[in-house]
């Protein structure tokens, strides 16, 4: 029994020496990283990393690789694997959800723009032209799908059930549809494609930025509240670490603010930025 104590003892002792050294040795590579990797969405979202935030991490000594992605699946795969160091393509709510139903240790390190949400069309002028039976297409994921439909009753085109959570809200808790729309949920890379084929088109900002439609083409756009804003999300070890303080700085910057109020105009954005 003795013998077995001390080998155990020896055995704890050498782990904790073992762990002693390493911990240090990790602190200092997560100081020492100067090559980064971000993940975003094609369109407005890489756009500004382009244009506003990679040149200012490069002042700082880093060297950073974008990766440009056509869904909101990915990237967060990506990065919970370690293939991307962070990403920004989404808001707070669907981070948080799909954190949640995936099971990944991801998080917001900090708030950016958004291109808004719009309402498109190729047959209508406004949205007091719907007629009954009017085809929309919409996000088909659950927080972009409900942002789609409050944007519709903010417009009088429908109205919610009394009472439901307007981040949560699906096509379950339409009370009144008077014109009779045709909700067609998509894939949201896929909805600018859509524009040819029915009335109306609710398209994420990025995305139909990306296929070549203005904000000011609009037929509606979004009133983006604060819980839709852009974020950074990075996993949630690193979030502490020098880089990630360093890419909250850049964002956080008067050099930033700058790039969005010249080259991102109409854009949502967080309060330090306006």
């Amino acid at each position: 029994m003795k013998t077995k104590f001390v080998r155990r003892a020896v055995l704890a002792l050498f782990v904790a020496v073992l762990a002693a050294g390493v911990l240090p040795l990790q602190a200092a590579a997560q100081a020492a990283k100067k090559e980064l990797v971000i993940g975003a969405t094609a369109g407005s979202n890489i756009d500004q990393l382009k244009a506003g935030i990679v040149p200012a991490l490069e002042k700082k000594g880093y060297k950073v690789k974008l990766v440009e992605f056509n869904d909101y699946v990915q990237p967060n795969q990506a990065l919970a694997q370690g293939s991307l160091d962070a990403n920004f393509f989404q808001h707070r709510v669907y981070l948080q959800k799909f954190a949640a139903d995936q099971k990944l240790d991801i998080v917001e390190l900090v708030q950016g723009p958004i291109a808004p949400l719009g309402v498109y069309s190729t047959k209508r002028k406004t949205l007091a032209e719907a007629h009954e039976g009017d085809r929309v297409t919409l996000p088909n994921d659950p927080s972009n799908l409900a942002r789609a439909l409050v944007l519709l009753e903010q417009n009088k085109l429908i109205v919610l059930k009394s009472g439901v959570d307007p981040i949560r809200v699906s096509e379950k808790d339409v009370a009144e549809n008077p014109r009779k729309l045709k909700f067609i949920p998509l894939e949201a890379a896929q909805l600018p494609r859509s524009l040819g084929d029915t009335e109306y088109a609710i398209i994420n900002g990025n995305f139909a930025i990306s296929s070549g439609l203005k904000l000011t083409e609009a037929v509606a756009l979004e009133k983006t509240p604060d819980h839709y804003l852009n974020v950074v999300a990075v996993r949630r070890a690193d979030k502490d670490s020098a880089w990630a303080k360093d890419l909250v700085e850049v964002y956080r910057s008067k050099d930033f603010q700058a790039v969005v109020d010249s080259k991102f105009q109409g854009y949502a954005k967080p309060t330090f930025l306006q």
